[in-house]
């Protein structure tokens, strides 16, 4: 036997549609909305970029990041993205500051950066912890990456974040 609308302990609104249904629906809306900002991973594009305490420039400088730093979205206010970083500190760059570049940083102290993609290849340069890179293209375990100032190599995954 079917049960009743009313029975069943759903309330209507004479629409068809259920409050709770309603409910869920924009609930599920709200989450994929927000979360869209969440998963989002841009990256410094400016040279050097203030990390602030909140959404506006009068806000307390809390430190300073330089090209390709990584960062992930949190939320958005305005024309500021709040964001955390590869040691889950949060801080608020404005957007004209960031951009969809794929970047790499070191987390590791020492890390080699290495002419070729494999430990056989001489070390071009040693980066210790925080330094972050342009993502150029991968082989293997092996990361193609470039500095701000043009220095390329490769590092390997497990390295960087």
């Amino acid at each position: 036997m079917k049960k009743n609308i009313l029975e069943s302990g759903v309330k209507s609104d004479g629409t068809g549609f259920s409050c709770s249904a309603c409910f869920a629906f924009m609930l599920t809306i709200f989450l994929i909305s927000t979360s869209a900002y969440a998963a989002q991973r841009l990256s410094i594009t400016s040279r050097l970029a203030n990390i602030r305490s909140g959404p506006g420039s009068k806000y307390e400088v809390l430190w300073q990041v330089e090209k390709y730093y990584p960062i992930i979205i949190i939320n958005k206010k305005g024309n500021w993205y709040h964001f955390k970083d590869f040691e889950n500190d949060t801080g608020w760059v404005h957007k004209s500051l960031v951009g969809k570049v794929r970047s790499v940083i070191s987390i590791k102290n020492k890390c080699n950066v290495r002419s070729g993609p494999g430990s056989k290849y001489n070390i071009v340069f040693t980066v210790e912890k925080g330094v972050p890179f342009k993502f150029l293209g991968k082989k293997g375990n092996w990361l193609k990456v470039e500095y701000m100032d043009g220095d390329r190599g490769w590092i390997y995954k497990s390295l960087v974040w």
